[in-house]
């Protein structure tokens, strides 16, 4: 008998990637800080974050499996996350257009039961084409990416803003990289094939 799986996270994105490859799964928010000292480097913030999130959840789902995600866009040396506003987003899509950023998501698998986590980071490069304010500013009142870190939803319209995507997989770039979360799970004797409904 497999432990359940438990998603530490709001997200409609990461919890409709599970959806659709057919797993059961049961979604909780995460209650923790996410407060991080100034200066960490953004593969640590990503991966911290992910551990604090799953890690929350372990009071409440003892027999689980929880896993916990984050996500950053790091260009410049600076960490861009949710815009939270029109503005902010469209602030932010103006910095990154013409330019290469890289997209971060930190995954955690944490074992309640043991104590156990075990964490994985995806990197992608992802570079804009070279657009203007004005066009930029059309594609977020289309999608409304705010609450999407780096202010765009690949899966949707989001995807025309990109000369290319490097990576290895795409749904890290939706926000929960599913070939990672397969590695992980492996770690703990179980396969992804193990939860689907």
């Amino acid at each position: 008998m497999v432990k359940p799986l438990v998603l530490a996270s709001t997200s409609r994105h990461r919890r409709a990637l599970l959806e659709r490859a057919g797993l059961s799964f049961v979604p909780c928010a995460p209650r923790c800080d996410e407060e991080i000292a100034e200066g960490t480097p953004p593969a640590e913030i990503v991966v911290v974050l992910a551990r604090r999130k799953a890690e929350s959840l372990a009071p409440e789902h003892p027999d689980g499996l929880i896993i916990g995600s984050d996500q950053v866009v790091e260009i410049d040396g600076r960490v861009l996350g949710k815009p939270g506003t029109v503005e902010a987003a469209t602030a932010q899509l103006v910095s990154m257009s013409g330019r290469e950023h890289r997209l971060l998501t930190g995954l955690c698998v944490h074992e309640p039961s043991t104590g156990r986590s075990e964490t994985g980071l995806s990197v992608h490069r992802m570079r804009m084409w070279p657009l203007d304010e004005e066009r930029l500013a059309r594609y977020v009142a289309r999608d409304l990416p705010l609450d999407c870190a780096g202010s765009y939803r690949v899966e949707a319209a989001g995807v025309t803003l990109f000369e290319s995507m490097e990576g290895d997989d795409f749904t890290a770039i939706v926000g929960l990289p599913l070939c990672l979360l397969a590695r992980l799970l492996l770690r703990f004797d179980v396969t992804l094939v193990d939860y689907l409904g």
